[in-house]
């Protein structure tokens, strides 16, 4: 019996819009709004690192067209979101209560058209990436790297996901207290090729660029 990702229902109701705000970005011609809960937890809004994620697609007028993408705690989905928009097949991953509002705002932000190139999956690092492919063109991660007792599972995840021909983009805020440095500087280059392509100083976010060595 081989096994398939899970993915998650497509009612639009499955979330109770207790504290929640409706914000507008603007990235590389498109206009996005995302739906975000007002309360600050993991999933719950737009994090800086997504924002400069998306900056940096832009200013690089990156295009996704023909890619199978896969997007690691998509959270609000903003960047698989826009990573469709640039032409991908993108499959959004996270925790399954997270996901409901994921699913909202590609509702909200893609043409019918355009959700045909969408799936979105239960995937919970270290446990059942085995579910999924190992043969993704662009794995892409915003703030990911958030949880020091995470990394080994993190890092078992994206070697799963990937071969030599994908290119993983992750964007990182780098907070001294969760050593990221670690992750990306000790625990990364062993298996994987990595370079710095973006770094924002005012919000001390960097954009790595990785290919499975």
């Amino acid at each position: 019996m081989s096994a398939h990702p899970e993915e998650v229902s497509s009612d639009d109701d499955l979330v109770s819009d207790v504290t929640f705000s409706v914000n507008r970005y603007h990235f590389g011609g498109f206009a996005l709004k995302i739906k975000e809960n007002t309360e600050s937890y993991v999933g719950s809004h737009v994090w800086k690192a997504g924002i400069v994620l998306c900056e940096y697609f832009e200013k690089e007028k990156i295009s996704f067209a023909g890619k199978k993408v896969i997007e690691l705690g998509s959270g609000t989905g903003i960047v698989g979101i826009l990573a469709v928009l640039l032409g991908g097949d993108v499959t959004f991953t996270d925790k399954s209560f997270i996901l409901k509002r994921t699913k909202q705002n590609i509702s909200a932000n893609l043409p019918p058209s355009c959700k045909k190139r969408t799936k979105v999956c239960v995937l919970s690092w270290g446990d059942d990436q085995k579910n999924f492919p190992s043969n993704y063109d662009v794995i892409l991660g915003a703030d990911i790297v958030y949880c020091r007792s995470a990394y080994p599972f993190l890092l078992q995840t994206l070697k799963h996901l990937s071969n030599e021909m994908t290119t993983i983009y992750i964007s990182s805020e780098m907070r001294p207290n969760l050593v990221s440095s670690i992750f990306h500087e000790k625990q990364l280059p062993p298996q994987f090729n990595y370079e710095t392509v973006h770094r924002k100083e005012s919000e001390n976010i960097v954009v790595y660029k990785l290919t499975k060595k």
